[in-house]
């Protein structure tokens, strides 16, 4: 994991994200920090169908500035723990974008 950033790790052509969920909070979605050594992300949606990892997936997106089809849930599909895999963006872009919502 490059630079002390254990939620961020280089993998074939981008990064992989490692997220902790929060589903179904009332707050506004978003990334909110860090749970433990995972980036934190509240959605609306409940893990019912797959809503909440497509909310997840928006989050991110939105976050990093990235289209929804560069994301994609690499493991843990059915668990709050996920690991996402983001392609095209450089480890480094990836601190940058996301440093406002690790403060």
């Amino acid at each position: 994991m490059p630079d002390g950033a254990p939620w961020l790790a280089t993998a074939g052509d981008g990064c992989e994200l490692l997220v902790h969920v929060r589903p179904g909070v009332a707050r506004e979605p978003g990334v909110s920090g860090l749970h433990g050594t995972a980036l934190c992300v509240r959605v609306r949606a409940r893990p019912v169908e797959g809503a909440a990892n497509d909310e997840v997936l928006q989050v991110l997106a939105k976050a990093l500035r990235v289209p929804r089809r560069a994301l994609t849930v690499r493991r843990g599909a059915r668990s709050r723990t996920k690991r996402i895999a983001v392609s095209d963006l450089s480890a480094a872009t990836i601190r940058a974008r996301l440093a406002p919502f690790l403060d």
